[in-house]
C-alpha cells in the first residue's frame, strides 16, 4: 500500500478496543514502573490533521477516570518503518490545541498543587487549555508544543500505533521512536 492509500484508508474515526496499559515514567516504592491505563478516540482528517481524545484511568478496567485530554494537530509522514511491511514513521504535533479535563477529585488536588500559574482553579469535569503553557504534570515547558515521534500501521481494518518503550520513555525524540506495535484501534 502506498502512503496515499494508507492515508485514504485511515481517514475517519478510530477507538480503543478496551482500556490499554502502558508503562509510565513514574515508579512504585519498590522501583518498578507504575502502569498507565488509557483509552483512545482518534480522528484522522484528509488535510492531515488529527483529533485525539485520551482518557486516563486509575484501574485496568477503565472504571475510574482520572483525566481526559483533547489534542488536535498535524500528522507528518516521515517514511517507512521497519516493524512491518507498510508501517510508516509519523510525527504527531499538537499545534492546534491541547486541553486537560480532570475527571477525579484526587487528580484535581494534584493539579491545584502542580499547575497553578496561568490556570484557573482546577475543577472536576472542567477543561482548561494547556496549549503552549508550562504544565509540570506532563513535563511541558512554557511555549512548548507537544510532539511525538510515533508510527502507524494499517492492517485488516485495524489501526496500530507504536507501543511505549518498556522503560516508560516517551516518544519525545527520533531516538525514542517506537520499535513495536501497540494494540490496535478499530474503526467507529
Amino acid at each position: 500500500m502506498t502512503v496515499e492509500q494508507i492515508k485514504q484508508n485511515i481517514e475517519g474515526v478510530w477507538k480503543s478496543i478496551a482500556p490499554e496499559i502502558r508503562p509510565s515514567f513514574l515508579k512504585n516504592e519498590d522501583g518498578t514502573l507504575k502502569p498507565f491505563y488509557l483509552s483512545r478516540h482518534f480522528k484522522y482528517n484528509a488535510d492531515e490533521t488529527f483529533e485525539l481524545e485520551i482518557i486516563n484511568y486509575a484501574d485496568a478496567f477503565g472504571k475510574v477516570a482520572l483525566a481526559k485530554m483533547q489534542i488536535a494537530g498535524h500528522v507528518t509522514w516521515r517514511g517507512e518503518h521497519p516493524i512491518a511491511d507498510g508501517a510508516q514513521k509519523v510525527d504527531f504535533t499538537a499545534d492546534l490545541s491541547y486541553e486537560v479535563m480532570p475527571q477525579n477529585s484526587g487528580f484535581v488536588d494534584v493539579l491545584n498543587k502542580l499547575a497553578t500559574n496561568d490556570f484557573n482553579t482546577w475543577e472536576v469535569n472542567v477543561a482548561q487549555s494547556i496549549f503552549k503553557k508550562a504544565f509540570l504534570p506532563f513535563g511541558l515547558a512554557e511555549g512548548q508544543i507537544f510532539k511525538e515521534y510515533d508510527l502507524m500501521y494499517f492492517y485488516s481494518d485495524m489501526l496500530f500505533w507504536g507501543a511505549r518503550n518498556i522503560d516508560g520513555r516517551g516518544f519525545d525524540t527520533e531516538a525514542n521512536r517506537p520499535t513495536n506495535l501497540q494494540i490496535p484501534m478499530i474503526r467507529v
